[in-house]
């Protein structure tokens, strides 16, 4: 599964898109398909709750698969405003849908993310080029 082009990454495995929702300033935050697959079967996801703030790089929720237990970070900073619920109920949406029904949470932002990779850059990020 390739990464979409109009994403922006980070070098902890989630993807984050700015307004796509028409909503601007509220970004969706979810993990990609390189991370589901090293993950394995997920069956559990513990995601930060309508309101809290999270900080860019920080942890913010775990991803339980059938291998392990991962910590979810942010990609960006600001106050979440909708959670996955479709995800919390079958975590396996992260695994079958990682860039679409699999997303994680939005966040309101409360600055421009930095850092973030392109889906190219990422990819070779990713591949340990």
């Amino acid at each position: 599964m390739s990464n979409p082009q109009q994403l922006r990454y980070s070098k902890e495995h989630e993807w984050l898109s700015v307004g796509a929702d028409g909503e601007a300033g509220v970004a969706t935050v979810g993990i990609t398909a390189h991370a589901a697959d090293a993950l394995g079967d997920v069956v559990f996801v513990q995601l930060p709750e309508v309101g809290d703030t999270v900080t860019a790089g920080e942890t913010c929720g775990e991803l339980e698969s059938t291998k392990s237990v991962s910590d979810l970070y942010s990609p960006a900073s600001g106050e979440i405003t909708e959670v996955n619920q479709d995800v919390v109920d079958d975590p396996a949406l992260v695994n079958s849908a990682p860039f679409e029904g699999g997303w994680l949470f939005k966040v309101k932002l409360s600055e421009e993310p930095e850092d973030l990779l392109t889906a190219d850059e990422y990819t070779a990020f990713a591949n340990g080029n």
